[in-house]
């Protein structure tokens, strides 16, 4: 069987940093306090980019790297390396022997099986040989977590399609599923007082975390310059705080504390998928925010089943979906910007994060539509759609909790790919480009534009349309064409 399988052609040379390490950046599990090791390294791009911005990295490969002493780093990055691996048994054996490296966290990535239709091959084993040679396991999302976590014998998080986390600690993986529930907090509006405008600079991460965490630091919140800077304007972090609150509005701090409240429960609910843990398993700061704004552990628990249990009913989702303030509505979903999620009824926030915790975070998606007639939810990228005002979709991918699917689907090729419009519908209702938005609408629902709604659903069809009009858009302008 190996004969047939040119492993040396599968290490791909890169200009940029690849999937796993730049989505293990985004998530703050890589940072300049930890040490790197890139099992299965290739052709080593990954480490001449990471060393070029400062980290700890080093790595080694059978074919390329073959001399290099494998050793225990923080993060070990496993990236597309058993997918290539034809043997089961060796596959198996090479993500135990990584774990093994991995204080922190190894990154696990594969291709999935949406690759497998630009890839075409012949059958061996259990994946294929593809037309240069190499070997490629495809695997469907959930089938790659499972297969993790039956080999290591730990709880795999999804990051990304076709990329896993697995923790060493219980910490350290509630705080990355914590830091994924979106946050929203309102405008604040800040009183004159000279002493606060004297040290507001001083005084910005103390008000990060407050408004963060609806709740003042305890020791060790707040690093110690931090502190110390605190200390020389105000006199202490306590009087910083009385200084805050002196400037705002308790109200504003009681709608803080609303939203931490709702994003804890979201958290919470979404736990249930790997195992909830333990309270003395949570780390000090989200178990302080726990104790501040539910008391008892049990008592955020018993609410957050309820939260789920809720959002597995096809009534109540339909109804929250109704009811919310922000998103597009149509008869068959609710159509949402990526920016506006942490304003949606907690509900529908759990329901979003039913389907991350299968798929994890879709890169570039900036779309999330939120089925009301099946459990499924799709994350839609519109790449331009700040800069144009009708923007096309490039590609969807669509969660069914139901089947536990994930699918992926390419429009970018298409001459007729589907359009926006109204894109003030999609945003959040303090989004600055709310306004522009809407003038826009307003202008083309005057010049009879959506008189045919069905028509102007697709590229061909709205450009039809505006040509039959004779109007240009321009910027976000509607004119008439000279």
């Amino acid at each position: 069987m190996t004969d047939q399988v040119a492993r040396h052609k599968t290490a791909m040379s890169r200009a940029t940093l690849s999937r796993p390490i730049a989505t293990a950046i985004r998530d703050t599990l890589i940072d300049d306090s930890k040490s790197i090791f890139d099992y299965g390294c290739g052709r080593g791009d990954d480490l001449r980019h990471l060393k070029a911005l400062g980290y700890s990295v080093d790595g080694w490969d059978p074919t390329h790297r073959p001399t290099t002493q494998r050793k225990p780093a923080d993060v070990v990055n496993l990236g597309y390396v058993v997918n290539v691996i034809e043997h089961p048994h060796e596959r198996l054996e090479t993500l135990r022997n990584a774990w093994e490296l991995a204080r922190k966290v190894l990154i696990v990535s594969s291709r999935l099986t949406w690759d497998a239709r630009s890839l075409g091959g012949r059958p061996l084993g259990d994946g294929l040989v593809t037309k240069t040679g190499t070997f490629q396991k495809l695997y469907e999302q959930a089938e790659l977590g499972r297969w993790i976590e039956d080999a290591l014998g730990t709880e795999a998080h999804a990051a990304a399609p076709g990329i896993y986390y697995v923790f060493r600690e219980t910490s350290d993986a509630q705080e990355f599923l914590a830091n994924r529930v979106y946050t929203y907090r309102p405008r604040v509006r800040i009183d004159p007082h000279e002493l606060y405008q004297a040290n507001e600079a001083t005084l910005r991460p103390l008000f990060d975390f407050m408004r963060l965490h609806a709740r003042p630091p305890k020791a060790g919140e707040l690093k110690p310059d931090e502190i110390t800077s605190i200390k020389g304007a105000v006199g202490s972090v306590a009087k910083g705080h009385q200084l805050i609150r002196t400037v705002t509005d308790d109200e504003y701090w009681k709608e803080v504390a609303a939203h931490r409240r709702a994003e804890l429960l979201i958290y919470i609910a979404l736990s249930r998928f790997n195992g909830r843990p333990r309270f003395t398993q949570l780390g000090p700061t989200l178990a302080a925010d726990v104790r501040a704004h539910f008391g008892k552990y049990h008592d955020a628990c018993v609410q957050a089943d309820r939260m789920l249990l809720a959002c597995g009913d096809p009534a109540i989702v339909l109804v929250n979906a109704r009811s919310s303030r922000v998103g597009k509505q149509t008869p068959s979903a609710l159509y949402v910007h990526k920016s506006a999620l942490g304003e949606l009824p907690p509900v529908l926030q759990v329901y979003e994060g039913c389907a991350r915790a299968l798929s994890g975070t879709v890169e570039h998606a900036n779309l999330i539509k939120l089925s009301v007639t099946e459990p499924q939810v799709s994350y839609l990228t519109y790449p331009e759609f700040d800069r144009n005002a009708h923007p096309t979709l490039a590609s969807s991918v669509t969660v069914n909790l139901k089947r536990l699917s994930v699918d992926w689907r390419d429009y970018s090729q298409s001459p007729n790919p589907p359009l926006l419009h109204r894109k003030e519908e999609f945003i959040g209702l303090d989004h600055p480009r709310r306004r522009l938005y809407a003038k826009l609408t307003r202008s083309e629902v005057k010049a009879g534009l959506y008189a045919a709604p069905e028509r102007i659903g697709t590229l061909a069809g709205w450009n039809a349309t505006l040509d039959a009009g004779g109007f240009v858009v321009r910027g976000h302008r509607l004119q008439v064409c000279n």
